[in-house]
């Protein structure tokens, strides 16, 4: 099976994969609670724009704009019927964004198909059966593999049962699979996974890459690249860490990280051992193009952990040093 990501990683020795999504919309009039997905259908001039702003900045990939084109979340917005309608214009608005790009620059990007949690527990502590879970995942990653995805991209999750389901859904179109998780509370995922637990199993399922992603700030997703390296699974890394640590000000999230920021980020992430860079929530082309810089720039490096807490700052600082949880921050929210 034909890998781009990792194709790009022998060539070239990262692969720097794209920012935000919704973030990026609301300033393109996105309100909030509306889905962006729905903006495939609705608006794709706007998706188009974010995609080609993505990799004007140097992106060597972009996610499709359906990480909540699953039926149980289009159900709260009565769309759960356009399943594949949306997932498949999304795969085809970022192919189209790729060729205008390469037409203009020569360069190719690789599009990975995004695909976000149901929003739902599994049973017995849930409604969804492993089965269902299966079923909607299938759906959403038969239309992105129609629409022309390189890779099918599960982000953004906090059950190994849920990853698992998305990707036995996903590896029945014969693409690779990449799937991350978010570690947000107490080093561990939502529901109790740490990294270390996440790399073996990733290896068991047979993922093709695996990682973190969104979750708190740039130093706790470190926190979690680290660990995911130290368990040795033997699969590409990826990291994909917020723009900073997120704030809930006047009503809505904030994102403070700067370009700056984000660029001593992106270095600390090669430096550990992370082959797949990107940016998550509140990440624009302008952070991505400063951590761009920073990677072409700077030599790889040894990890030097102590410089690394000094540029983004401790991880987890409302933990003790046994990891324990103490009364600490907590920041599970939808990947924007």
């Amino acid at each position: 099976m034909s890998n781009p990501i990792n194709d790009l990683i022998r060539k070239k020795g990262w692969c720097v994969a794209d920012g935000a999504t919704g973030s990026n919309f609301f300033g393109r009039g996105l309100e909030a609670g509306y889905p962006p997905e729905l903006w495939c259908v609705e608006r794709p001039e706007e998706v188009l724009w974010l995609h080609g702003e993505f990799l004007k900045a140097g992106a060597d990939l972009i996610l499709t704009n359906s990480f909540g084109a699953n039926a149980p979340r289009l159900k709260l917005h009565k769309s759960q019927d356009r399943v594949q309608e949306i997932n498949k214009a999304a795969a085809e608005l970022a192919r189209e964004a790729v060729r205008r790009f390469a037409d203009s620059s020569g360069h190719e990007g690789i599009i990975a198909g995004s695909m976000g949690p149901t929003g739902e527990l599994f049973a017995p502590m849930g409604d969804l059966s492993y089965e269902q879970a299966v079923s909607c995942f299938s759906e959403q990653a038969d239309a992105l593999a129609e629409g022309g995805v390189d890779v099918l991209w599960i982000e953004t999750m906090s059950a190994k049962e849920e990853v698992a389901a998305a990707a036995e859904a996903a590896k029945t179109t014969g693409l690779p699979v990449a799937a991350t998780l978010t570690f947000d509370t107490a080093r561990r995922s939502m529901m109790g996974v740490t990294p270390t637990e996440y790399a073996a199993f990733a290896r068991e399922i047979g993922l093709d890459l695996m990682g973190s992603n969104c979750g708190i700030g740039p130093a706790e997703l470190m926190d979690s690249t680290v660990e995911l390296m130290s368990a040795e699974a033997g699969l590409p890394i990826i990291a994909k860490g917020n723009c900073g640590i997120p704030q809930y000000i006047d009503g809505e999230i904030h994102f403070h990280g700067s370009p700056e920021l984000m660029a001593e980020y992106a270095l600390y992430a090669r430096d550990a051992g992370a082959t797949v860079i990107g940016g998550c929530c509140g990440t624009t082309p302008e952070h991505l193009a400063a951590m761009v810089d920073a990677l072409n720039s700077t030599p790889p490096r040894p990890l030097d952990s102590k410089s690394m807490s000094g540029a983004l700052g401790p991880a987890w600082p409302d933990l003790p040093a046994s990891g324990a949880p103490s009364g600490g921050r907590r920041g599970r929210r939808r990947a924007a």
